[in-house]
């Protein structure tokens, strides 16, 4: 599939007839900035790094940040998120390699320790204007699978299992090492499961005058 930011292979893992998770390779996914200092309004000095997983986020800790990575705790973890992620922009130029408009912060990616003790870890995503992804993220996962890797805390083919702010889980590891531009970069799987919700069908009429669409700016 392409994507925005490249394409992305994707496949279903089938047992007994039954599809039972699905995996995709991402893009290569590389680390921006290791060990950043940030001073974020009402929060103080803060500690983070930028990675790139199909989009850059920047990750720091919810111990540091005073958040809990549970659902009472949402509009906390929204207003901290905005917080870093304006902070960061302020304060760090980001920039692709290649496509210009992949350059820049999408948003933070808060972690926390898992709530099952055989998973890695947990994190939630505050992207765009404060929205809350409900998975792990499969773009942020991929940007940690980099960053793990990076810091040696993970090896090629090493499984780590990450959870959302829900319980529900994505499984990351670095498939491959590759190169991009001037990064050293990792090919990232995730692994996650998908259900059917609907069929869409979209139409052309050949007499519609908006038909190829349209732009306001």
């Amino acid at each position: 599939m392409d994507t925005p930011a490249g394409r992305v292979t994707a496949y279903g893992i089938r047992e007994n007839g039954r599809i039972t998770s699905i995996s995709f390779h991402n893009v290569p996914s590389f680390v921006y900035a290791r060990d950043q200092t940030v001073d974020v309004p009402g929060i103080g000095q803060l500690r983070y790094d930028v990675a790139f997983g199909g989009a850059f986020y920047a990750f720091c800790n919810a111990e540091d940040l005073g958040v809990n990575i549970t659902r009472s705790d949402f509009r906390k973890l929204i207003d901290v998120g905005v917080r870093v992620k304006q902070a960061v922009m302020d304060s760090l130029t980001i920039t692709h390699p290649f496509e210009q408009d992949l350059g820049f912060l999408y948003g933070t990616i808060i972690v926390g320790n898992a709530h099952n003790p055989q998973h890695h870890s947990r994190n939630v995503c505050i992207f765009a204007d404060g929205e809350v992804d409900r998975c792990p993220t499969g773009t942020g996962v991929s940007a940690r699978a980099a960053l793990h890797y990076a810091r040696g805390d993970i090896g090629l083919n090493v499984p780590f299992t990450i959870e959302s702010i829900l319980g529900t889980t994505f499984t990351g590891e670095v498939a491959e090492i590759a190169h991009f531009g001037s990064y050293e970069a990792v090919i990232p799987r995730v692994t996650g499961m998908a259900y059917i919700t609907g069929r869409n069908e979209l139409l052309l009429d050949p007499t519609d005058p908006l038909r190829d669409g349209f732009i306001l700016r």
